[in-house]
């Protein structure tokens, strides 16, 4: 189970991400399309279309790092109450039922 400090923020892009980037293009995303600091110790999640698929960036002392997750079925739902903007804050709750029970409900799908 992932454990994150009280003070860590979660955001997660609602739109499709090509899971070819890698560390360098997800923290491009984080600056271009979420308009935060991805160095500034918050995480950043990423789900493919499918929503199979899904990638975390985070930075720690030394550098930056990555948290990858594919499901082998089902897919990952993430409940959505502001449609405005192209990601959404999370709580580390959430975050941990995302990871673990895969049971939140989609108002609006990541794969749009």
């Amino acid at each position: 189970m992932l454990k994150l400090p009280a003070e860590v923020r979660v955001f997660i892009s609602l739109e499709p991400c090509d899971m070819r980037r890698q560390l360098d293009g997800l923290a491009a995303l984080v600056r271009a399309g979420m308009e935060r600091d991805p160095e500034n110790g918050d995480l950043y999640i990423f789900c493919n279309r499918r929503s199979d698929l899904l990638k975390a960036l985070f930075v720690d002392r030394h550098g930056y790092c990555m948290l990858v997750k594919r499901l082998s079925r089902g897919r990952f739902r993430v409940r959505v109450a502001d449609q405005h903007s192209g990601h959404v804050e999370m709580e580390a709750k959430e975050l941990a039922t995302l990871l673990s029970e895969l049971s939140f409900v989609r108002e609006r799908t990541i794969d749009t």
